[in-house]
């Protein structure tokens, strides 16, 4: 059996400034499926009926969500160690809420998947603020899972094993993972294809983006357009076909000044790999 695929944008890439400036840049990439940023939905900045209506009206589907931690501060790999996801306890009160007010959005608008960090997941069993985490994460997906929404952690800053085993720990099915192959090297936390392989059981999501490693330890690495980093993309998608991973490509940009043409470069080397569902 041939394994499918829909293809869409992460509609952050396009840095939008409202509904109606997310749905003409969708457009103009050909795009006819996104994942969505939840938050200014949740927040009220973007009404989630209008939102809706300029989407179906260019013709683009919303496959899934995105939800954004607190206070997090990706200036450098320290920062973001120190800020990122669930783990700053002084906004743990906060996330826990946006937590349950992107759950309720998702919920409106019929989404069964959304993605996040986590946070980096400590290595060590014994250390104490992976209890901690754990605990939050359970929360996290239960105040989900109570909206019948499915919750995936972006790979990237953590090791697959170290993800692995905190899935393992965490005793959530509706937790799973979103594969970013660009983020295993820009955080430096192993080769993409060999994470894929090991962590394909809980993937629900792929984002297609490109980096290179940093060329110093404990600096960023580089986030390029697809095609031109470490990835191998053919290695990548033999993984996806030979696990039977039929699950959702989201083009992710996040850097460079030419995001429309990179999310079409990003395009054409998806749809030269792999067999694409039509309808999305």
């Amino acid at each position: 059996m041939q394994v499918l695929h829909r293809l869409g944008v992460c509609s952050w890439s396009l840095q939008p400034t409202s509904p109606a400036d997310l749905a003409h840049k969708l457009s103009k990439v050909g795009a006819r499926a996104c994942q969505l940023h939840l938050d200014p939905l949740r927040d009220g900045s973007w009404d989630a009926s209008e939102t809706l209506q300029a989407l179906w009206g260019a013709g683009v589907s919303v496959l899934s969500g995105m939800m954004t931690p607190h206070g997090e501060d990706y200036s450098t790999l320290d920062t973001i160690r120190v800020s990122g996801g669930l783990r700053p306890s002084a906004h743990w009160t906060t996330n826990l809420e946006i937590a349950r007010g992107d759950a309720r959005v998702a919920r409106s608008l019929g989404l069964g998947l959304v993605t996040f960090h986590a946070g980096f997941l400590p290595h060590d069993a014994h250390d104490p603020e992976r209890a901690v985490l754990l605990d939050r994460l359970r929360q996290v997906v239960d105040v989900f899972a109570d909206q019948g929404v499915r919750l995936a952690f972006e790979t990237g800053q953590e090791t697959a094993d170290t993800l692995l085993h905190a899935l393992a720990d965490l005793q959530r099915p509706a937790a799973g993972v979103n594969f970013d192959p660009a983020n295993m090297l820009l955080y430096g936390m192993g080769e993409p294809v060999e994470a894929l392989r090991k962590l394909a059981p809980h993937v629900r999501q792929v984002h297609i983006k490109d980096a290179r490693r940093a060329k110093v330890v404990g600096a960023w690495g580089e986030e390029v357009s697809v095609g031109t980093g470490e990835v191998d993309w053919k290695a990548f998608f033999g993984v996806l076909a030979e696990r039977k991973l039929s699950v959702d490509l989201m083009i992710e940009r996040e850097a460079g000044s030419d995001r429309t043409g990179d999310i079409a470069v990003a395009r054409k080397l998806v749809e030269a790999h792999i067999q694409l569902k039509r309808n999305a």
